[in-house]
């Protein structure tokens, strides 16, 4: 599941605040704002011509982050003529249908759900992207990437912001009291899992209850654990039904998962033993490191927003996250994860300049400079990103050995992958058996 830590509350806010509207000048008479032919602007010069034009942005990014959004185009905006008006709303994912079916879409949307785009993208609904906005995205992106915004073979949109959930976090102080190395395997990671609870700290704190969402940190750890157990190419199998839900690679990653999850010596740090799981939440999951209650949280870097505003996120801080260590190095170093995709249902000409400015390396950093920000965009320099979690994500999204693949749930069905995948996981963690599970999964497939 695609998620971010981020308010439930929607609202309007103007992409650039005071804008003239001009064909050349886009500023206020009194001087705060650019015009096109100011130094500035030339970096965005191949994008002139549209001004006095708006352009409509919808997404689920909310509140404060919304407000960094209209900060990270308000130049692109000032110098170019073209007005961005942005919404974010808590209910993104259904008002956008109802929009769409309604013939009130956006111009632009940033979705977090592959499936969604591809509903959008084979109901006719999409544009395709402009040849521009498409050399922009493979000049800046991973191939590994881009095919998720490819619905039979054409292409509607590059990336926007990512997340990485192969993570997990620690304190850094805890492990030096005890003497611990970061593991770098699986094997070192269920060795440290050991030897933490014969010195009498529970290995791992859990959470999986996300109201009516519940379940879903469940399916990132089969993920993540078949990524590691199988190629690439068997998780792409695994997440269009091209293998069936239960095959014996599934249930093996699975039962890996579970030598974890399902084991009263290791969970549940905190809060109880395993069927606490299921009740705690995920925002208050790894909590109990802090209280030297647990050692470990297996969760995305977005869980960095979880950690009380005192906690000091940092590799010599009180806490911070490694990689989830490969389990089979052969299969490369896999990273699971998340974002949105910026896709359009309209191709007037400042529409696709703004899809294209969106995919560029300028607006990568234009947006990291401002905090918060975590993106695949390889001409992201590291420099411009200062918090030290998203630092990690970024080099390991940049890692040229790194073989992405997005989360799984969100490529599945609906009715899977967010009902039965999440569904089954609660049944499991509270002992269901594994084939029983997997087989119910299966059978909920729509045909």
């Amino acid at each position: 599941m695609a998620v971010f830590a981020r308010p439930r509350q929607a609202f309007v806010i103007a992409g650039v605040l005071g804008l003239a509207i001009g064909a050349t000048a886009c500023g206020s008479d009194d001087g705060d704002n650019l015009s096109a032919d100011s130094p500035e602007c030339a970096v965005y010069e191949q994008y002139q011509g549209n001004g006095g034009t708006e352009v409509s942005v919808y997404a689920s990014i909310r509140d404060a982050e919304a407000d960094l959004l209209a900060q990270s185009w308000e130049q692109f905006a000032d110098c170019t003529g073209i007005e961005i008006d942005y919404e974010g709303s808590g209910e993104f994912e259904a008002q956008l249908q109802v929009r769409v079916d309604g013939g009130n879409a956006p111009d632009i949307a940033f979705i977090p759900q592959p499936g969604l785009l591809n509903r959008f993208a084979q109901a006719g609904k999409l544009k395709p992207a402009s040849a521009e906005t498409k050399a922009m995205a493979e000049e800046n992106y991973a191939a590994d990437w881009l095919q998720y915004s490819t619905v039979n073979g054409e292409f509607y949109g590059a990336p926007l912001g990512s997340n990485v959930k192969s993570f997990v976090w620690y304190s850094p102080k805890m492990f030096q009291e005890q003497g611990w190395s970061v593991p770098t395997s699986w094997d070192d990671l269920i060795k440290l899992s050991d030897r933490a609870a014969a010195d009498g700290i529970t290995p791992w704190c859990v959470g999986i209850e996300s109201g009516d969402a519940t379940g879903w940190p469940a399916t990132d750890w089969i993920e993540d654990v078949l990524l590691r157990t199988q190629t690439p190419e068997v998780y792409d199998q695994w997440t269009t039904h091209a293998i069936p839900f239960n095959d014996p690679r599934v249930v093996d990653a699975v039962d890996r998962a579970g030598t974890i999850l399902r084991n009263d010596k290791y969970v549940n740090g905190g809060y109880g033993g395993v069927k606490s799981i299921a009740t705690t939440s995920f925002q208050e999951g790894g909590l109990p490191i802090l209280q030297d209650e647990c050692a470990l949280h297996r969760q995305a870097s977005f869980y960095a927003n979880q950690w009380p505003e005192e906690s000091r996120v940092a590799e010599n801080g009180d806490i911070f996250a490694f990689y989830f260590p490969p389990i089979d190095p052969a299969k490369g170093k896999p990273v699971l994860g998340g974002g949105e995709f910026t896709v359009a249902f309209d191709d007037r000409p400042e529409v696709q300049a703004v899809q294209t400015y969106l995919a560029s390396g300028e607006y990568a950093n234009s947006r990291a400079k401002l905090g918060n920000w975590v993106s695949a965009n390889t001409k992201l320099d590291l420099s411009n990103v200062t918090n030290p979690i998203d630092r990690l994500s970024v080099e390991l999204l940049q890692d040229e050995q790194t073989v992405f693949r997005f989360d799984g749930s969100d490529l599945m069905p609906a009715a899977v992958g967010a009902g039965t995948f999440w569904k089954e996981m609660v049944s499991w963690i509270s002992g269901k058996d594994t084939a029983a599970a997997l087989a119910a999964i299966e059978s909920s497939w729509p045909n």
